[in-house]
């Protein structure tokens, strides 16, 4: 049943959020807190850092003139509270699902959407970009950026701030100081920020208001304006941020709007010319009070009861990929010393909490810092550690050149644990693993392999230890295994060795992945029409199993490779070879299953294989149609 709302009800965009009464401002905040949760309990999402904005989003929409003031959320799993008055309140409970809203700000969804996000630490470089081209334009709107206190440990932040910093242009950073990203924020600025608020918390509004007028006005005396630094610096303990050359405001409470309110006008108002920083202290999970009390303030959720705050559960017993990585790893680490474990500020998505609870000193949470990651990570490759560094698929773009420069070149055995290898659902194409084979097979002196399994997972594991002059990097996919006994941590698998499943005639289908269970789905639905196919597992998509390719190439009629990956991957390091040894220049026909040249919108990972030809369904007309069946396919409906 909808909820009846006293002053949401009329509103749907920031238009009509001026027409409140600024006294009544909270009520509005308290009744989007309402919807937030009521959507996100049958949605699932990031809850929250979405009820850690909620007053923070009404006051910049109220006071700027969105969306010709440009207002970008970093990372923008915050941003459900900026959807609901955007003009997107009727549609969120399609959050995160197909054909629905995006759980991320998206420029196609909203023209509010000033800058699309998913990745974190990006606002500060894509504001300044925007403000640099209104300046050029003659344009006078302001440019407002809002970064979490995790997101601002990257590097990329910084060298954004340096850049504003040195270039005078009128930027408003408001940074959103939660003590909480995905994790707990690590590294020595989640230090300084925790000083700012050891001595006096928050400054009051008279204080607030005074400092930005003295500072503002062009006609304060220099006696004034040391009077006002020494007291900022008294009271903030640290000029950091006015040494990169932005003016400091704060810390205050992110949960006031009495003084929320009058800042923003004042900064909105102001002729200064450079980038300021307002500092506020917001609490992660705000007004839910599970998600207030919960370790990761409930960050991501799946559906759950409001009433209780109880999550939807999986009724999947079986353990996740993430689990038998980590797992498998901690039991190496116990017999061998020489194991550490890396990750980029995402400890529970990798499962290294699970490492780190029996190994504490071996593992390093570096932060959002998926370049330092790896690098650092070489580092210790060089003093004959064995570093597993476990990031995302999507996450680990991030850090391509370090891969290159850092670790390849230098030949280095740096193990890399690639999780959310794939079509991963809610998360759309910002999360998908999808550009990893090719990006990594590209390179010289790497092991690549793929797990199609849960027991392959952990072979190659087992395999991975012991790769000690090269790089070695192991993709899975989220979500669960199929059931799988898993092996013993002595069981290893040759490098470059592929696996036959099963012996047939005419077609071999060359498998790199997690696909493999609908491969063998289709090849029973071919049976029953007489047609029976070789299947194998190639496990490595580099070094390739040239010996089998060869084999299977000079015995069957057509080869297929399928891959959870973009073109210029596994199927096309088969076809280099293939082409080499003359090998297509036979009867020999070939084709190759990858994720179609598109950006996949969100859905279920089910759905997504589906829009991407790679379903069971799929791969059985692929395999009629190389054949030149003359069969005819019961349409999958």
């Amino acid at each position: 049943m909808k909820k009846n709302y006293k002053f949401l009800d009329s509103i749907n965009f920031p238009s009509d959020l001026k027409k409140i009464s600024e006294s009544n401002l909270q009520d509005v905040a308290n009744e989007v807190r309402e919807e937030i949760i009521e959507t996100v309990s049958a949605t699932g999402g990031h809850l929250g850092a979405s009820l850690g904005v909620v007053e923070l989003t009404v006051a910049l929409h109220y006071v700027f003139n969105t969306p010709k003031d440009k207002l970008v959320w970093d990372v923008g799993h915050q941003s459900y509270p900026h959807k609901i008055l955007t003009g997107r309140k009727d549609r969120m409970k399609t959050l995160r699902q197909g054909g629905g809203i995006s759980g991320f700000t998206k420029r196609l969804e909203s023209e509010y959407d000033t800058f699309g996000a998913a990745h974190s630490s990006t606002s500060l470089s894509s504001a300044l970009g925007i403000a640099e081209a209104n300046k050029l334009s003659n344009k006078t709107d302001n440019v407002i950026a809002v970064i979490g206190d995790g997101a601002i440990t990257a590097g990329m932040a910084y060298e954004a701030m340096n850049n504003a910093g040195a270039s005078k242009t009128k930027i408003i950073v408001i940074l959103n100081d939660n003590d909480m990203s995905i994790a707990k924020p690590v590294g020595a600025m989640a230090t300084y920020l925790a000083k700012i608020f050891s001595g006096k918390i928050y400054f009051s509004l008279r204080e607030t208001i005074k400092l930005i007028i003295s500072a503002f006005s062009k006609r304060f005396s220099a006696k004034a304006g040391k009077a006002e630094d020494l007291l900022r610096t008294a009271v903030t303990g640290g000029t950091l941020f006015n040494s990169l050359g932005f003016y400091y405001i704060g810390p205050i409470d992110g949960h006031d709007l009495n003084s929320l309110v009058p800042i923003l006008k004042n900064v909105k108002e102001t002729k200064y010319q450079g980038p300021i920083l307002i500092h506020i202290k917001t609490k992660k999970g705000k007004g839910y009070s599970y998600a207030e009390k919960a370790k990761d303030n409930y960050h991501g959720v799946s559906k759950f009861n409001i009433k209780t705050g109880e999550q939807t559960k999986s009724t999947n017993k079986l353990p996740s990929y993430t689990e038998v990585f980590a797992n498998t790893l901690v039991q190496h680490a116990r017999k061998d010393s020489k194991i550490v474990a890396i990750t980029a500020a995402m400890p529970g998505g990798t499962g290294l909490d699970i490492f780190a609870k029996e190994f504490p000193d071996r593992t390093f949470d570096v932060g959002i810092a998926e370049q330092h990651a790896v690098t650092f990570a070489a580092g210790m490759a060089t003093e004959n550690y064995k570093p597993f560094v476990a990031i995302y698929s999507t996450f680990l773009q991030r850090a391509y050149d370090q891969i290159i420069h850092d670790v390849a070149i230098q030949s280095l055995p740096v193990k890399f644990a690639i999780d959310r290898a794939g079509l991963v659902g809610a998360d759309g194409p910002t999360h998908a693993g999808s550009f990893d084979i090719t990006y990594l097979s590209t390179l010289p002196n790497f092991v690549v392999m793929a797990a199609s399994n849960e027991a392959e997972l952990v072979k190659m594991i087992n395999t991975s230890i012991d790769i000690n002059d090269r790089p070695s990097a192991i993709r899975y996919p989220r979500g669960n295994g199929i059931g799988c006994i898993l092996p013993s941590i002595y069981e290893k698998i040759e490098i470059g060795k592929g696996k036959i499943i099963q012996e047939g005639k005419k077609l071999a289908l060359l498998n790199f992945g997690a696909r493999l269970n609908e491969t063998l789905i289709a090849s029973e639905n071919l049976k029953k029409k007489g047609i029976n196919i070789t299947i194998i597992d190639a496990r490595f998509a580099k070094p390739l199993d040239e010996n089998l390719i060869w084999q299977i190439a000079t015995t069957h009629e057509a080869i297929l490779t399928i891959e959870e990956g973009s073109i210029g991957g596994f199927g096309s390091h088969v076809v280099d070879f293939l082409s080499k040894k003359n090998l297509l220049d036979s009867n020999l026909k070939f084709r190759s299953m990858v994720l179609p040249d598109l950006f996949i919108d969100q859905d279920t990972p089910e759905n997504m294989y589906k829009i991407a030809g790679l379903d069971a369904i799929s791969i059985e007309e692929k395999i009629l149609d190389l054949l030149n069946s003359n069969l005819i396919l019961q349409k999958h409906k």
